[in-house]
């Protein structure tokens, strides 16, 4: 069944409003009819989440004139243009104004709801694309998603707004699933660039001469892409598995670094995944590359390394996960919280997020434990004891930390209810959720 997207039915006809609308309705649409195109008008602006089917010939404003007040607001807008017989030529024109397609009356409904598949599911994908593109340009909605109120995740986002704002090219190190790519979004995002082209390129998805006409071109007349250089230009190009590059590569970008003058035109953030391999970034490129891209450095702090960030991330990955599965998230015993804190997590945030999924499934069953699932990713993990050297007051305080940010979720802000549920004075209460760094206007 066709997604509950919006289609506008523009005619004067009430006959033929009403018939299209209860076809339309038929095949899943949520529709809305307007007798003339000046009341469409008053509904239909930028980002309208759907279509619209619009007859020419109309009093007052007709299909044309409409057609061109849409495309002038929003020139991505599908638009089904409806003909009467004889006047093809004109819709032939809409289409070369910007109508997504026509029909001549009269038409077959089945060919109605075809057209109107086609046009919401290209309506929906340039929505999707913009929403995406709002989202990486907006630094304070990407700095949320770096989740945790650790020590190393406080001055990774300091790090973040402080060379966001710098011109140099920047290196980015960190394992597998830290979140490197997120942060180079973040960096573009909070700087000058935000506005700008960014473009990301991953040296390890090509062969040598593939990746360098990728990068460099040149382009021939069959190819639709510019070269990631020419593409990103003035603004950010990303080189993720920058330790891929061939002596060949290596040599090219070198020269585009030193032509692109100081400072750059283009900023390039090159992303390394050496440190899985013991290895860095430095040994696998020449020296004068990897000191022109290394000018500014970011090295994101595995997991393990994060403390209590561990069980912010699960209830967060947890609650979302239950949300789409339509179930409660499980309840985490201080036995499992430990559990958690002291996992290896060698694929760090991306590895949690996966736990979190299956902790959901599996408690949907009613069966299965959150060690068991930890276990299953490490065959070699012994049974669970505090560490030496590291005291038990901080997995209780996470621990803690945990149970009334997931109560105060649970209760969305209702003090009073947590309160109850916990068997806590009201004094205590706001003594810890202070100690904790919990605003109640977070939950509400």
């Amino acid at each position: 069944m066709p997604s509950a997207m919006k289609i506008a039915i523009v005619d004067d006809e009430k006959d033929m409003r009403q018939s299209i609308s209860q076809w339309l309705a038929l095949s899943g649409y949520d529709t809305e009819a307007f007798p003339s195109a000046e009341e469409a008008l008053k509904s239909l602006g930028v980002d309208y989440p759907g279509i619209v089917v619009t007859d020419i010939k109309m009093p007052g404003m007709d299909g044309m004139q409409f057609l061109k007040k849409l495309m002038g607001a929003d020139s991505s807008l599908p638009v089904i243009m409806i003909t009467g017989h004889g006047d093809v030529p004109m819709a032939v024109e809409a289409m070369r104004i910007g109508a997504f397609d026509f029909l001549e009356k009269p038409f077959n409904p089945d060919r109605m709801t075809e057209l109107a598949k086609k046009a919401t599911q290209a309506r929906r994908m340039t929505l999707d694309s913009r929403a995406l593109r709002k989202e990486l340009s907006d630094g304070g909605q990407l700095m949320k998603k770096l989740i945790g109120t650790s020590q190393a995740m406080e001055r990774l986002k300091e790090d973040i707004l402080d060379l966001g704002q710098a011109d140099g090219h920047v290196l980015i190190e960190g394992e597998t699933g830290t979140g490197k790519t997120l942060v180079a979004h973040a960096l573009h995002a909070v700087g000058a660039r935000a506005g700008k082209k960014f473009v990301t390129v991953s040296c390890a998805a090509f062969e040598e001469e593939a990746l360098i006409k990728r990068l460099f071109g040149p382009m021939h007349p069959e190819d639709t892409q510019l070269p990631a250089v020419e593409e990103a230009r003035g603004g950010t190009l990303v080189l993720e598995d920058i330790e891929s590059l061939s002596e060949a590569a290596q040599a090219r970008l070198l020269t585009h670094i030193n032509d692109d003058g100081t400072p750059p035109e283009t900023r390039i953030v090159a992303i390394s995944n050496m440190q899985d391999e013991g290895r860095t970034c430095e040994d696998a490129l020449r020296p004068d590359l990897f000191y022109r891209l290394a000018s500014l450095r970011i090295t994101l702090p595995p997991l393990r390394q994060r403390g209590e960030d561990i069980l912010t991330l699960f209830t967060r990955f947890s609650d979302q996960f239950a949300d789409d599965y339509g179930c409660d998230a499980p309840q985490v015993s201080a036995q499992e919280a430990t559990q958690l804190l002291q996992a290896p997590w060698p694929g760090n945030v991306r590895q949690l997020f996966n736990v979190a999924e299956r902790a959901v499934l599996q408690s949907r069953r009613g069966s299965g434990t959150i060690a068991s699932l930890l276990i299953s990713d490490h065959q070699d993990m012994q049974p669970v004891m505090t560490t030496e050297g590291k005291p038990l007051k901080e997995y209780v305080e996470a621990f803690e930390r945990m149970l009334i940010d997931n109560t105060m979720r649970r209760h969305k802000g209702s003090i009073a209810a947590v309160m109850e549920e916990l068997c806590l004075p009201r004094r205590t209460l706001n003594e810890k959720m202070a100690k904790y760094a919990l605003q109640r206007s977070d939950y509400l």
